[in-house]
């Protein structure tokens, strides 16, 4: 197998870090070869806290993805999240120098490539420039321009923006486990990859990934993303609500969450019991689950209500802004029972959990189609995108040339190419870019042709 055929992405969670690896077949759904998972001691709410801790769990969950997979691993697509991350908006425009010419790649990531000159905060630096209607020359609206001709090329950017020292950590986790970054991606944007069609995108989704140590928040509308946040609450600090509430060990703690667990008091009468062993031969504990649910209930319901907010804050009441796909759970804590009814009465909004197994080809699916692998998914559809992009930039590069030399075949000339030509004045016919014809009449590419013939006789004196 090409190693250019497969990908490899890395999700750094507060619970769990997995490598995945996967291919995209020929009906372009993925297929995962293999993937490997460790617990996660060393990150705490999104952010690296223990280097040496997570570069021991990051080697472990790579050698297991190399082992089911056997494929040697050499280089990731990333995913980071965290309360340190924040988004804004923000309009750039660039002037063409040749507006003649149609609007390539080359000028949309001129316009992105000031975008990431911002100066930002102290100690923050740009993840994502994320371009979402364009203008040219004033005419707006416009979702492609590539192919458009135009003096001023002008965007709407929604850039994600993080703390430099909390992604120096996690990069440098990564290359000290013998990994190359082949891309830094944020998580909810993978998950939305894996867990939302295209249809919802248009009409207008919220997805909510619930993971361990932090939700993240992403809006789309219109196929574009429009908002995204983090919240620092997730289902680890349910757990521990669980402990405290019930005087119990964290691992019990979250065994009666995984287990017994619901987001709706009212389906639990007070009867109901379960009993845990005590510790080192003491009697066992018994809990009530109505008092479980309460405990879960309270903490569900403020998760909700700050993603709410950020509902709100994108605002969703005003009418081009509305969103009719509702809200979309995923992630590890979208497990929890009756989650998605306590998220609809809360929000009045209609709400499903999200499953990435719409893109897993039919092999693949089972245990990785659990929402606690949107964010794995996700990363590797990114880390596959990075390789396509890749690719379709060094064939432009080919055509381009092949184009060039077509021209210059075409184009007469006295000298061939290679040869060094007569003494003459840049001025006279040989080299004049007017000669006898006018601009009006003459192509892009006689022009160009032109030029070319010039610079070369320039280069060879």
């Amino acid at each position: 197998m090409e190693p250019s055929e497969i990908a490899v992405g890395l999700d750094i969670g507060t619970t769990k870090i997995v490598a995945m690896v996967g291919r995209k077949k020929e009906d372009g759904t993925l297929e995962i070869l293999g993937m490997g998972q460790a617990k996660s001691r060393g990150v705490q709410r999104g952010v690296v806290s223990n280097i040496s801790q997570t570069i021991e769990a990051i080697q472990k969950a790579v050698q297991d993805a190399e082992n089911a997979s056997e494929v040697s691993i050499k280089k990731v697509v990333v995913g980071i999240a965290g309360q340190h991350i924040r988004s804004l908006q923000h309009s750039d425009y660039i002037t063409r120098r040749e507006p003649e010419e149609v609007i390539e790649s080359k000028d949309i990531h001129e316009l992105i490539d000031n975008v990431h000159k911002l100066v930002m905060l102290p100690g923050e630096e740009i993840i994502h420039v994320l371009p979402q209607e364009f203008k040219v020359d004033g005419e707006a609206g416009i979702m492609e321009p590539k192919g458009m001709f135009g003096a001023r090329l002008e965007a709407n950017f929604h850039i994600v923006v993080g703390q430099v020292t909390a992604i120096g950590n996690i990069g440098r986790c990564v290359t000290k486990s013998d990994l190359a970054i082949d891309g830094i991606t944020l998580e909810p944007l993978a998950s939305a990859d894996a867990c939302l069609s295209e249809e919802e995108k248009e009409a207008g989704v919220v997805l909510v990934d619930i993971g361990g140590g932090t939700t993240d928040v992403a809006i789309f509308k219109d196929g574009i993303i429009r908002h995204t946040a983090v919240i620092p609450f997730g289902g680890n600090i349910i757990t521990e609500d669980i402990k405290e509430g019930c005087n119990i060990i964290e691992k019990q703690a979250e065994l009666l969450k995984v287990k017994f667990g619901s987001a709706w008091p009212g389906e639990n009468s007070d009867n109901e019991i379960v009993s845990i062993p005590g510790l080192r031969g003491r009697d066992p504990k018994e809990v009530s689950l109505k008092n479980l649910s309460r405990i879960i209930h309270a903490r569900v319901v403020e998760i909700i209500d700050q993603v709410f907010m950020e509902i709100k804050s994108y605002g969703y009441e005003e009418e081009k802004k509305r969103l009719i796909a509702g809200i979309v759970l995923t992630g590890g804590g979208a497990q929890l029972k009756h989650l998605r009814q306590l998220v609809e009465y809360e929000t009045g909004m209609d709400a499903r959990i999200g499953l990435p197994n719409e893109h897993l080809a039919h092999e693949s699916n089972g245990v990785l189609s659990s929402p606690m692998y949107a964010t794995s998914v996700g990363l590797v559809m990114k880390a596959l995108e990075v390789q396509e992009s890749t690719v379709v930039e060094k064939v432009e590069e080919v055509e381009k040339v092949q184009e060039v030399e077509k021209v210059v075949e075409a184009s007469p000339m006295d000298t061939p190419i290679g040869e060094v030509p007569p003494k003459k004045n840049m001025e006279d016919e040989t080299y004049s870019e007017t000669n006898d014809v006018s601009d009006d009449d003459r192509s892009f590419f006689d022009k160009w042709a032109a030029k070319f013939l010039k610079f070369l006789a320039n280069d060879e004196e």
